[in-house]
């Protein structure tokens, strides 16, 4: 499979049109435009309930060239694998189909957290489908409060930062790693950044004849209290910091590092630009947040290293 170049992209069909109502800077829409640029095949894609879907479907209107299901915040994973069955269902009765991509999208609210057991269930079953979790680390779409993707410090609004607690006390879930060990045949981990790691991480997802899962790292400008033209930039310090690794993971056992830093740069690099962490850096109590939070990304990072081979 060639690698796609900007100029076969920009020759494709968009299959999200301009004139949605996402936020200027959003990192879901950078996302999504670059993921369905990337397959080849037909897509169906099942959308839970959140800002990508309240934004791009607003009744009259809707944003999408493709078929699309909207369901609610729990159940995208049921939803497209409904889809994948009843696809499988008329070939098996004789109908000819073309090869179709299957797609579920949720955030990290409907991924992480309330759509984890339908998630987990799909994968473990084989269906046929991706599974994209936009990753903006709260629940953007109903006024960011926090979900088990929130990194530890982050003020939100069901953890405010204050004298009871200096933002959100526990670290985030890795739900990268829950999902490579369900042993599916391919999982990545992936952000805006880099358009080429996202459109071939996408590509080799599409080709894969069983499950996959990419957890992408989608800013959020209102959320993150970054401005509208950051969001490529706090995407890199995400990786260069090692807070988001870029790696990708084989039937649960082949690791392969993406993309490592000449320089590891401190937490602090990332965590300085977002007013949601500007708290942090008033008085000792964030610092130990700040100290806790790169302890917990090193500790991750040598594993990572080592799953990969590199450490």
């Amino acid at each position: 499979m060639a690698a796609l170049t900007l100029k076969d992209l920009i020759k494709r069909e968009e299959r999200i049109t301009p004139g949605h109502r996402l936020c200027p800077g959003c990192g879901e829409a950078l996302f999504i435009r670059q993921a369905l640029l990337a397959v080849d095949e037909p897509v169906v894609m099942a959308v839970a309930t959140g800002c990508l879907e309240v934004s791009t479907t607003i009744f009259p209107f809707t944003a999408w060239r493709i078929p699309w299901i909207h369901c609610a915040f729990e159940n995208a994973a049921s939803t497209i694998a409904g889809v994948e069955a009843a696809y499988n269902a008329l070939q098996r009765r004789g109908k000819e189909l073309p090869r179709i991509v299957f797609m579920g999208v949720a955030g990290d609210g409907g991924t992480y957290d309330i759509g984890l057991q339908a998630l987990s269930g799909a994968m473990e079953r084989g269906h046929r489908m991706i599974f994209i979790c936009l990753n903006n680390e709260a629940y953007s779409n109903t006024g960011y409060q926090r979900s088990s993707a929130t990194p530890i410090g982050a003020h939100t609004t069901t953890s405010p930062a204050g004298k009871a607690i200096p933002g959100k006390p526990q670290h985030r879930k890795n739900l990268t790693f829950i999902m490579a060990a369900h042993e599916i045949p391919y999982v990545a981990q992936t952000t805006v950044w880099r358009w080429r790691d996202v459109v071939e991480k996408v590509r080799k997802a599409a080709q894969v004849d069983g499950p996959s899962f990419i957890n992408v790292l989608c800013p959020c400008v209102p959320g993150w209290g970054i401005n509208s033209d950051e969001t490529v930039e706090i995407s890199r310090l995400a990786v260069e910091t090692c807070v988001w690794p870029l790696f990708e993971v084989e039937e649960g056992t082949k690791w392969t590092l993406n993309y490592r830093p000449k320089e590891k740069l401190p937490v602090e690099e990332w965590l300085k630009p977002q007013r949601r962490f500007a708290h942090l850096f008033k008085d000792e109590k964030g610092r130990e947040v700040i100290r806790a939070l790169q302890e917990r990304v090193d500790k991750e990072w040598e594993f990572l290293l080592r799953l990969c081979g590199e450490g």
